[in-house]
């Protein structure tokens, strides 16, 4: 099967998984989210105006009539307005999605070079006193929660050091870049390299372990171009692996970081949103995660081929 075919064949498969999200947010927010129009009443709201905003909101309609509404919305990409400060729901997340890029891309970047770089480093010293303390330093860091990593961070090189700003955010991408973004960026690379170095570790001493290493040492190869031209090859697939189920998970990891860090994201936008029953905000958020989580799937796949040749599409 030619690449063409393969992508056509990916993307129909993703119909009826994009239909059961749907059929699931659906289901969630209709019967476990409650009743919007009394949150948007407040606690002085009479029937008439209860009946009012659900009339307004369209949620006193059949279910199906919801559902099909609902289906329309996401083969439109058009989810109204949001209910509580009347934007459209695209411009909303139109306004939040650059923030949130100008976090997630650089740590994705940052943190997938370097544990990988590292990954390389501790295999080739493997069984040494270095080996070791990387792996403990890694379960250390592991351990500590998150919520500290913040704390730490920001009176460190904020408050005591004054290298960069705690919080804030401007509206040029490059003042943001250089002064608003490396504080965050740096705490999720610290944050996410201790498990991923570990995970790579373990692929590339699976990989080392293999027949065709011990015939490049037998032919009088280098154990670093073993390493770097064999090694790497086979482990980059399961890394690839990691990388695109980790993606869409950045996203979410951006919640903490940008609430703490009053960076204007999705991720900040999610929790106001979840704190006003703002519904097709978060409707549209979640189902934009899913679309994304596939795409990057098919990006994966699609990568394994050029990473390794030998790879074929069925």
């Amino acid at each position: 099967m030619n690449l063409s075919a393969f992508i056509i064949k990916r993307l129909m498969n993703m119909i009826p998984t994009l239909l059961g999200v749907m059929l699931l947010v659906f289901v969630l927010f209709n019967w476990v989210g409650g009743d919007p129009a009394y949150i948007l009443a407040g606690k002085i709201g009479d029937p008439k105006q209860i009946a009012n905003i659900r009339h307004q909101l369209g949620v006193d309609r059949s279910y199906w009539i919801q559902l099909w509404i609902f289906f329309k919305q996401v083969c439109t990409f058009d989810f109204g307005r949001s209910w509580s400060t009347g934007e459209l729901v695209s411009d909303v997340l139109l306004s939040r999605v650059g923030p949130t890029l100008t976090i997630m891309v650089p740590v994705l970047i940052l943190e997938t070079l370097l544990a990988t770089l590292f990954a390389l480093w501790v295999s080739y010293v493997r069984g040494s006193l270095t080996d070791r303390v990387v792996m403990v330093i890694c379960t250390v860091a592991m351990s500590i929660s998150f919520l500290v990593y913040i704390i730490v961070f920001q009176w460190l090189f904020g408050y005591r050091l004054g290298w960069f700003p705690v919080q804030g955010w401007a509206d040029g991408f490059l003042t943001n870049l250089t002064r608003y973004a490396p504080l965050p960026v740096m705490l999720a690379v610290f944050v996410s390299l201790s498990p991923s170095l570990r995970l790579y570790r373990s692929f590339v001493l699976e990989e080392m372990n293999h027949d065709y290493v011990r015939t490049a040492r037998a032919k009088g190869i280098s154990e670093r171009a073993i390493m770097l031209k064999h090694v790497l090859r086979n482990a980059a697939i399961p890394i690839l692996t990691n990388v695109g189920m980790a993606l869409p998970g950045l996203f979410v990891g951006s919640f903490l970081l940008e609430v703490f860090f009053s960076i204007p994201g999705l991720g900040r936008e999610v929790v106001e949103s979840v704190n006003r029953s703002d519904f097709p905000v978060i409707k549209a958020i979640t189902v934009y995660l899913a679309i994304l989580t596939m795409l990057a799937n098919l990006l994966v796949d699609v990568l394994y081929r050029w990473v390794d040749p030998r790879v074929t599409f069925k």
